[in-house]
């Protein structure tokens, strides 16, 4: 019994979900709303590309995926930061070249995650069919084929949600007493550009390093990817006077890129045409929970808990349910109501951590990176790594080099800004910080929770 499972969605926690269950012999069916990426063209504008970092290499290689995905990133060993007038300025993300996040296309690792999938006998993706609901109680799934009209439902063991930010099945488990969900917009919204490659083939800026032009409340990112060209991200405020909404011709945007990013201008591949051309993005944070019910449903990925994309997380935390969840089915077999209970006891504090976290990193791309005080806080950090490698760990580090929970990063995070921002008091170069008093404070403060 319980050997049969549906799985609505077929994106990258979906694909990636239905591998891990089909190694343990259930029956996947999962039902994408979605046509076949494989087969026709994959919507632009709206693929901003993914840093694949620990969390999520951990899961490809526990489902045999990392080498052959390894073959298609990027390493990006740090941020070039574009100021409005002066030099380029490289910060390192990690100790040394052996830390790096990889710049991996969506849609690519997307569709080699379905190949795989297609090669266990017992997983069947079924395209083009839209989840518009379920009978709780009953355990039945409600489709509509988007191609034929055709309205039809299915019963399995139990359902798992993969299906996104927008989740059918968690709009059915709104109506369950006590299911909690907030849905939070930033102001800033996103336009995705794009950068060609140079004539030869080659890239035309630095290939290995995620690019920022920080410019105080808003930002442009550029990721390069394999053909040489990069993509380029515009986080921009909604209203204001030079806000999306006022950016309503291509004079005032060609004129807007020229004040505030002007190394950009002349390789951003048709700016004025693209700009209106690629829909503009909303940027929310979902949460929610319980994010199961009974042992008929549960919620996995975006579907739980969509963040922003400004630690590069949300995927690997996707990924990182998907080794959780995993995890619990080795301890508790098919009594799904136990799996789904400890997999959420387990996810939803280390998810609601990586939401907070996710916020907090946009303020410092889009502003503190360039800021004095932060640049000195960032060699300190360093040097406290170096004296003290099991104990202070840089936050970053914590969410992207290793498999620390998310709600730890957060609290000893926490704890470490406060460690520099009291060593950097007053000081205006790292010759000057007092570090027997840093060793001290990280004693005092941090040995007591690792």
């Amino acid at each position: 019994m319980g050997n049969k499972i549906t799985l609505v969605g077929a994106g990258l926690a979906g694909s990636l979900l239905a591998v891990y269950l089909a190694k343990k012999g259930f029956e996947v069916n999962v039902y994408e709303k979605r046509s076949d990426m494989r087969k026709g063209e994959v919507e632009r504008g709206r693929s901003i590309n993914l840093a694949l970092s620990t969390r999520g290499i951990f899961a490809l290689k526990e489902i045999g995926l990392y080498e052959e995905i390894k073959k298609i990133a990027i390493p990006m060993y740090g941020r070039m930061m574009h100021p409005v007038e002066g030099e380029l300025m490289f910060q390192r993300y990690g100790k040394d070249d052996t830390e790096y996040i990889n710049s991996v296309s969506r849609s690519v690792l997307n569709m080699k995650l379905m190949d795989l999938a297609e090669q266990y006998e017992n997983i069947k993706i079924h395209f083009n069919n839209r989840c518009t609901g379920m009978n709780l109680e009953s355990g039945e799934c409600h489709f509509t084929n988007d191609n034929t009209g055709e309205n039809f439902s299915v019963t399995a063991d139990t359902v798992i949600g993969t299906d996104g930010s927008a989740s059918a099945l968690r709009m059915e488990m709104l109506k369950l007493p006590g299911f909690n969900f907030s849905q939070t917009y930033l102001e800033h919204g996103y336009k995705e550009l794009n950068i060609p490659p140079a004539q030869n083939g080659g890239f035309r800026m630095e290939k290995n390093a995620l690019h920022i032009w920080p410019r105080g409340t808003f930002m442009l990112i550029a990721l390069p990817n394999l053909d040489g060209s990069f993509t380029c991200t515009l986080f921009h405020p909604f209203k204001g006077e030079e806000g999306l909404n006022s950016l309503n011709t291509k004079e005032k945007a060609a004129e807007f890129f020229k004040k505030y990013f002007p190394d950009s201008l002349s390789l951003i591949e048709n700016l004025e045409e693209s700009f209106f051309t690629n829909p503009t993005g909303n940027l929310m944070t979902v949460r929610s929970g319980p994010w199961f019910y009974k042992d008929k449903v549960a919620l996995l990925g975006d579907a739980a808990h969509a963040i922003v994309p400004f630690f590069g997380q949300g995927m690997n935390a996707s990924f990182e349910d998907c080794t959780v969840l995993n995890q619990s089915i080795e301890k508790h077999g098919t009594d799904w109501k136990k799996v789904y209970s400890e997999y959420y006891d387990e996810r939803k504090i280390n998810t609601d951590a990586i939401a907070d976290l996710a916020l907090e990193n946009f303020i410092e791309m889009r502003d503190k990176i360039a800021d004095k005080r932060f640049l000195l806080n960032k060699q300190i950090e360093a040097e406290l790594f170096k004296r003290f490698p099991d104990t202070f760990v840089p936050k970053y580090s914590m969410v992207t080099f290793y498999r620390f929970p998310y709600s730890t990063a957060l609290q000893r995070g926490n704890i470490q800004q406060e460690i520099l921002d009291a060593l950097s008091e007053g000081k205006s170069s790292i010759s000057e910080v007092d570090f027997s008093a840093g060793e001290k404070l990280v004693k005092d403060r941090l040995s007591a929770i690792i």
